[in-house]
This record gives structure tokens, sequence and C-alpha cells, in this order.
């Protein structure tokens, strides 16, 4: 529990799609639906595609707390049973902010996360924390 307050004091977290793309803004629940695998679409329909930082990244742990309320642990917990039952694969990882960027701008299907700081003209914020 401490280290979700600690990231959270660290971290503002966005959710953020490609410059590009022609999604606007997103819920918290269409966020959690599409991160946790319980959706493959944007709300008008399109291909939606997470991207998540790395296991043990400060935004990750946060943004899962701030979306889900489930801890790491959780998380993993629930990505190994949708894998055991067949019912979903895990969103790919990228290591760092800029990684997510660059993942953004090459595919415009792909949502990710950042701290704001990183936020520049290549990516558009869809969701706030």
């Amino acid at each position: 529990m401490l280290c979700f307050f600690v990231a959270s004091a660290r971290s503002d977290i966005v959710v953020v799609v490609s410059a590009a793309s022609p999604i606007s803004s997103l819920s918290k629940n269409q966020v959690e639906k599409i991160f946790l695998g319980k959706s493959r679409r944007f709300p008008n329909g399109s291909r939606a595609v997470p991207l998540n930082q790395s296991e043990g990244n400060l935004e990750r742990d946060a943004f899962y707390q701030m979306v889900s309320g489930k801890s790491p642990a959780q998380i993993k917990a629930h990505w190994a049973k949708l894998i055991f039952t067949g019912r979903g694969q895990p969103p790919k990882e990228a290591a760092s902010n800029d990684d997510v960027k660059q993942l953004l701008t090459n595919n415009g299907v792909n949502i990710s996360y950042i701290d704001r700081t990183a936020v520049d003209d290549s990516v558009k914020i869809v969701a706030l924390k």
C-alpha cells in the first residue's frame, strides 16, 4: 500500500494515444476494460491495443491502482487466470515513457499511460489520473 502512495506522489499518470488517433477521450471504466482484457475496442469500434510499462515500474503500479484498484500482485494473478483459461494475453511491455511514445507513434491502435511530464506533441491525452 505504501508503494502506491509513493508512486502517486511522484507520478501524475495520463492515458495517451498517438497524436494522430481519432480517439479524444475515454472514461476510467473504458480504460480499465481495455487494460484488463475485457474489451479490445475503442468506443468508436476501432481496435485498441494496450501497452504496459515494464513490470515493477512506478507508473505501471500507480496506473493499475488508479484504474482498477488492484495491486501489482492482483494484476499478475488476473492475467495468469486469463492465460490459463485461454481467454487472453497481457499487454506487451515498453521499457520507458519514451519507448511508449515511440510505439504509439508507430501504431495508431495502441494505447498506453505515461507520466504527464513526458507528454509531447507525439501523443494525445485521452484520460487523466
